[in-house]
């Protein structure tokens, strides 16, 4: 054991902040972590994991497995068993496991789910309740009531989605899942999260079983505190819908959270919420094929060019939107000449059929843009090679 980790006052208190400040299972075992000086998690009584904190990817898989070389305390509240704390390492000081374990055991069993031990059924009621699978509001419910999750009286959907700057794993999009999971239990309890159905995995999608805003928001803070922290060598986008009172609104949330996740991405911006999406709101109600159609006809064959030719004209035209068509503040923009972005414009005329220069042009550019980012398509970004005329 730790000089860190001797009982006492202290000891008791830094483990009561993260709960008294609603950080829940995360937050206690980063704590727990930091006082005992090795990896910690907490495990509920099914055996899911809960909360990991201080473990690298091969300690996190020792203690989620057990074994002689992990020790353990349990969970119980009264006669009855909710789960253990795993940690590597000396043994614990038996006060301070005894504070640990008892707010431990509180806050597992504050964020239980009944159906926890059955994922692929969250998966499932997850992707059929927002893909619009289902219409019938009391199908709707006793769907997402089979899985520990009361949509009666609304709620709201949150999204994330994460991107490996670096190598990972190959199953890195399960942890992306499970880590989101583990966080949203213990924000509001009676969350579920999947991934079923949502570009390729790739994307999680979050049900909160709350149609209060601040409870909406609370989950959304939590993920953004925690995922950044759980997920190194991943970029994080988070989304958020508006609140919804009725079980049939959730497949239009779910497209809300989608837009915003989109246009969050592109725009370098998280967390985003579905009301600080702008213009882009007025694209909901708009299909696939028509978004598609907008970007075919005019941006698509500036992106193929600058994949091609490794240039910059989509960026360019963002930034001439950005700087309502002034070429000079532009070339400021991108550290060039302004020749250089009046030879641009020329080329994106030629390549599209659309004059930014024209006011008609620039709207209908603008359009394409944002279907563009609507869609989740990523803005090239080539290494201008082209020369002054």
């Amino acid at each position: 054991m730790t000089p860190d980790a001797e009982a006492g006052p202290d000891g008791a208190t830094r483990l009561a902040d993260p709960v008294l400040a609603g950080r829940g299972l995360p937050g206690l075992a980063r704590t727990a972590s930091e006082l005992l000086g090795s990896p910690v998690a907490f495990i509920d009584r099914s055996g899911i994991v809960l909360a990991v904190a201080g473990a690298t990817r091969e300690q996190e898989i020792r203690l989620t497995g057990g074994g002689k070389s992990i020790g353990s305390i349990a969970l119980k509240l009264g006669d009855e068993a909710v789960g253990e704390i795993r940690y590597i390492g000396e043994a614990v000081d038996e006060g301070l496991g005894a504070v640990l374990s008892a707010l431990a055991a509180l806050e597992v069993e504050r964020a239980r789910s009944v159906e926890w031990g059955n994922e692929g059924a969250v998966a499932e009621a997850v992707g059929a309740i927002l893909d619009g699978q289902l219409s019938d509001p009391d199908e709707i419910v006793r769907r997402a009531g089979e899985v520990g999750c009361d949509i009666s009286r609304g709620g709201g959907v949150l999204m994330v989605r994460a991107h490996a700057g670096s190598a990972q794993d190959e199953d890195w999009r399960e942890h992306v899942l499970a880590m989101a999971t583990r966080t949203i239990r213990t924000a509001v309890p009676g969350s579920i999260a999947g991934t079923s159905g949502l570009d390729e995995g790739s994307i999680v999608a979050v049900i909160v079983p709350s149609s209060e805003e601040e409870r909406l928001l609370k989950v959304e803070e939590v993920l953004v505190r925690e995922l950044p922290r759980s997920l190194s060598g991943l970029s994080v986008t988070v989304s958020r819908s508006r609140a919804v009172a009725e079980p049939v609104e959730f497949e239009r949330a779910a497209r809300e959270a989608h837009l915003a996740l989109n246009v969050g991405e592109a725009e370098g911006r998280s967390p985003i919420a579905f009301e600080e999406t702008g213009s882009y709101r007025l694209l909901l109600g708009t299909t696939n094929e028509e978004l598609r159609s907008f970007y075919s006809e005019t941006v698509e064959p500036l992106v193929d060019y600058d994949e091609q030719y490794e240039t910059d004209l989509v960026a360019t035209v963002e930034a001439y939107l950005e700087s309502d068509g002034n070429a000079p503040a532009t070339a400021k923009q991108m550290f060039t000449h302004r020749h250089t972005i009046r030879y641009r414009l020329e080329r994106i005329r030629d390549l599209s059929g659309h004059d930014a220069t024209a006011t008609e042009g620039r709207e209908r550019l603008s359009l394409g843009i944002k279907a563009m980012r609507v869609l989740g398509i990523a803005s090239p970004r080539g290494r201008s090679r082209e020369q002054v005329a």
